[in-house]
C-alpha cells in the first residue's frame, strides 16, 4: 500500500455443492430476488458502468470475481478478497452471488458475451 495507506478489502469466502467438475464463473449480482430463480437476480453488479473483466482488471464490473473450482466431487470451496467491493447497504449488502455453468473468460474470449458477461454459459 502506498505511503503506508490500507486498502479496504471484502473478503468472499464459501463453498458450493453439486457443480458439475472444473471452472465457474463467480459474480456479485444487482439484486438479491430469487423469487425466479437466478432469473430475478439481475446483471452483474456494476455501479460504475465497466465492462466486464478479471478481478485483477483496472476496469471490470465490480461484482466480477473470477473463477472458482469444483473438485471431483462437485464442491468448490473458496476464500478471496477483493478491493472493489464493499460491505454496506448501498454497495453489497442485499445483493446475490450467482455461480455460472462454465468458465468464466475474465472479458478476453473474443466472444460477443466475453465483455457482458465472461461468456460463462447459464447461471
Amino acid at each position: 500500500d502506498p505511503a503506508g495507506s490500507r486498502v479496504p478489502r471484502c473478503l468472499v469466502d464459501g463453498v458450493i455443492d453439486g457443480l458439475r467438475p472444473g471452472p465457474h464463473g463467480l459474480h456479485v449480482h444487482e439484486f438479491g430476488d430469487t423469487s425466479q430463480g437466478c432469473e430475478s437476480c439481475g446483471d452483474h453488479y456494476n455501479p460504475d458502468g465497466e465492462s466486464h473483466g478479471g478481478p485483477q482488471d483496472e476496469h471490470r464490473h465490480a461484482g466480477d470475481l473470477g473463477n472458482v473450482w469444483a473438485d471431483a466431487e462437485g464442491r468448490a470451496a473458496f476464500r478471496m478478497e477483493d478491493t472493489r467491493l464493499k460491505v454496506g447497504v448501498s454497495d453489497i449488502i442485499g445483493r446475490s452471488v450467482v455461480v455460472d455453468a462454465g468458465e468464466d473468460d475474465l472479458g478476453q474470449g473474443g466472444h460477443e458475451l466475453s465483455k457482458l458477461t465472461g461468456n460463462s454459459g447459464p447461471r
